[in-house]
């Protein structure tokens, strides 16, 4: 569980240092560069703890798919209420995709 809510809280902030600067588009770009590099440093000090920690217990490919999935869920929930922007159809069914290759990963065969 530690492994999962790290990720999450380091995607929230890496959501924020990738895309949250698109609602501020009169700001001179090597201003929200060094805001998004600071940003960014906080979803490091969550990311790799998380992937240390996880590696007790998950592969490393069973990491990044989680990881994956977890980004795409934050980013789902980031560009809806942040930058209100709508979810198509064809998302769902990408996301859908994405979460059935999860499954794959992590089924034991």
């Amino acid at each position: 569980m530690r492994t999962i809510i790290l990720l999450v809280l380091s995607n929230l902030f890496m959501t924020f240092a990738w895309y949250g600067h698109l609602k501020f588009k009169g700001v001179p770009i090597w201003k929200v560069v060094l805001v998004s590099w600071g940003i960014a440093f906080f979803e490091y000090c969550l990311q790799v703890p998380a992937n240390r920690i996880g590696h007790e217990t998950f592969s490393a490919s069973q990491l990044k798919i989680m990881q994956e999935v977890i980004t795409l869920i934050v980013f789902a929930g980031f560009s809806i209420l942040y930058l209100k922007e709508p979810i198509r159809w064809n998302y769902i069914v990408a996301f859908f995709l994405i979460v059935l290759a999860t499954f794959f990963m992590f089924k034991k065969w």
